[in-house]
């Protein structure tokens, strides 16, 4: 029989883990290495089978993801050595590939799985403790891509393709009591656009159901929720009538719909009034769904522009970050949900790796936003522990995990809000190699949205919205200058887009930013408008390269490296705009 969900025996074992996080994070550590004391990488750097934290950060030299690379390539093309970990890496992932235009190779392992686990299962503990939910059903818009066999015959996908294909994730959601809508078929259909389509239309068949809608990622929501504006009326059709529309042509995702498809005029009725009854689509989600108790996904960093919109389609209903990982492994759990995400924090979880951050005075953040990919040597900066960090301080930071990744420098910089008993929480402040920089001016990904959300106001007053944005630095001209472009719900008269170009250029408020303007170190900033469906395009272009949707994050800085994105980005362009706000 399947064991029953405990949520408190879960909060419990965390509770344990995080009173004595320090003790866990040494055990943990320990384990790792035993497990893995005779990987060549360790024997390389002369650990000798040590197993402490001094020996460990002695012997071991941080690492990115560059200087691990040629030994995960190695494992891809079919060497079966302990060159990373003690038994042989199965299974590879592949993460998104928006950061630095390529989707990189990552060593996924059952323990991993298992961490995700863990994570899903603390934070959907602390999640029910305030939203309950009643065995209802999860309107999820998730996405698996093929998995492939790579040279030397592992088995390779996106990190969410290989957690939604894995029994644990099953078991757990079972466990949980939060089936999803859509049969299998649909997450791991063929066609994005297909599985979007028959996602909208299964959430809408359960719709008394649906009580959480959720995504990996908010943009993944806020894009279904898009189409639906698009697809209502087809989707009313197919439910009036009980037949799937042509569009959809996958013929094991066509099956399994159809499976669920009965003729329900009075459910094309219903939706078919709740739409024709919506001022601008506002409070559509809890319209469909009534019974909906929370929108769920991760809603921090180069997720939060998507925030206002996803609000403006959840009325009133409570938003709820997910958890903070990547695709190399996870970190903490957001065990505070009733805060917004704006304020959103997570808690380390000790046991599922080990754990050092750097500390970011202003002359080593200096050194970390220049050398984002290379190990230091002679000044390889000091790194302070799990339990060591100050709240109110920012610190890079850096794991070492049971899948062979050593004093791994994730490149996220985080902020620490508060403990929870021993273990800090961790707020997400950037990532570290993101930044608009020509002279001596530092804008993060932040400094980015600020601009453009001071920027899109003068927008809202033609009721017009930026749809989604991205940037680049301009080197082909002397001097270099800092490129935005924009994608806007519809047409905007040049007097609006000539004044939010200025408003972008002065919304950059880093010292200096404004003063490389002034004496023309920098040069204007230009504003580029795109055609409508170019974002579009730049996700075709993911799945395209074997991304999933479920991963996909809009790059905010889009370099010379990303040179097909960019592309893309330049045959789109409708008009351009120079600034004069320091002219």
């Amino acid at each position: 029989m399947e064991k029953i969900f405990d949520p408190e025996e879960v909060i419990e074992e965390f509770e344990f883990l995080s009173r004595d996080a320090e003790r866990v994070q040494t055990e943990t550590l320990r384990k790792i290495l035993e497990e893995n004391g005779g990987a060549k990488y360790l024997q390389k750097w002369g650990l000798d089978g040590r197993t402490d934290p001094e020996s460990f950060k002695a012997c071991i030299p941080l690492a990115s993801h560059n200087d691990l690379e040629p030994y995960i390539q190695r494992i891809v093309d079919g060497d079966s050595s302990s060159l990373l970990t003690g038994k042989p890496i199965t299974t590879i992932s592949l993460s998104s590939g928006t950061t630095q235009g390529k989707p990189k190779f990552v060593p996924f392992s059952d323990e991993l799985m298992e961490s995700t686990m863990q994570i899903y299962r603390t934070s959907f503990a602390y999640r029910n403790r305030e939203f309950p939910i009643r065995n209802g059903k999860a309107l999820q818009f998730i996405y698996g891509s093929k998995q492939f066999k790579t040279k030397g015959g592992l088995a390779a996908g996106t990190a969410t393709t290989n957690v939604f294909s894995g029994s644990p994730y099953k078991k757990t959601m079972k466990a949980m009591q939060s089936s999803c809508c859509s049969p299998d078929e649909v997450i791991f259909g063929s066609d994005f656009y297909q599985s979007l389509y028959c996602h909208l239309l299964c959430g809408l068949i359960f719709w008394d159901q649906v009580e959480v809608v959720s995504s990996t990622f908010a943009h993944s929501i806020v894009h279904a929720f898009r189409t639906f504006e698009q697809a209502w009326e087809e989707l009313c059709a197919d439910i009036r009538v009980g037949c799937l529309t042509n569009r959809v042509t996958v013929p094991s995702v066509r099956t399994a719909v159809s499976k669920l498809l009965k003729p329900n005029p009075e459910l094309a009725d219903r939706i078919y009034e709740k739409c024709m009854g919506l001022s601008n689509w506002y409070g559509l989600i809890p319209e469909l769904f009534p019974n909906v108790k929370y929108i769920y996904g991760i809603m921090t960093g180069s997720m939060e522009p998507y925030l206002k919109k996803l609000r403006h389609y959840a009325g009133e209903l409570p938003l709820l970050s997910a958890d903070y990982g990547s695709s190399e492994g996870w970190i903490g759990a957001n065990i505070d949900p009733k805060l917004p995400p704006e304020s959103a924090a997570y808690a380390v979880l000790p046991n599922i790796a080990y754990f050092e951050f750097i500390p970011l005075t202003e002359h080593v953040t200096s050194q970390i936003l220049d050398n984002s990919e290379s190990t230091f040597s002679s000044m390889e900066p000091k790194t302070v522990g799990l339990t060591e960090v100050k709240v109110g301080e920012e610190y890079e930071i850096i794991f070492t995990n049971f899948a062979g990744l050593y004093r791994y420098r994730l490149g996220d910089v985080v902020k620490v809000t508060r403990f929870h008993n021993a273990t800090p929480e961790l707020q997400f402040v950037c990532r570290r190699n993101l930044l608009l920089n020509i002279n001596i001016d530092k804008n993060t990904e932040k400094d980015l949205q600020l601009s453009v959300e001071a920027a899109a106001k003068l927008l809202a007053q033609e009721k017009l919205e930026v749809v989604d944005f991205t940037s680049h630095i301009d080197l082909s001209t002397e001097p270099g200058h800092y490129v935005i472009f924009w994608e806007i719900s519809g047409e905007a008269s040049e007097e609006v887009l000539k004044e939010c170009c200025n408003c972008l250029d002065r919304s950059f408020v880093d010292a200096g930013y404004m003063s490389s303007r002034k004496v023309n170190a920098i040069g204007a900033l230009e504003l580029r408008v795109l055609k409508r469906g170019t974002f579009h395009k730049i996700i075709d272009h993911y799945v395209g390269l074997g991304s999933a949707l479920s991963q996909f994050k809009t790059p905010r800085c889009v370099g010379t490296n990303n040179s097909k994105v960019l592309q893309i980005l330049c045959n789109n362009v409708v008009q351009c705009y120079f600034s004069t706000a320091f002219g």
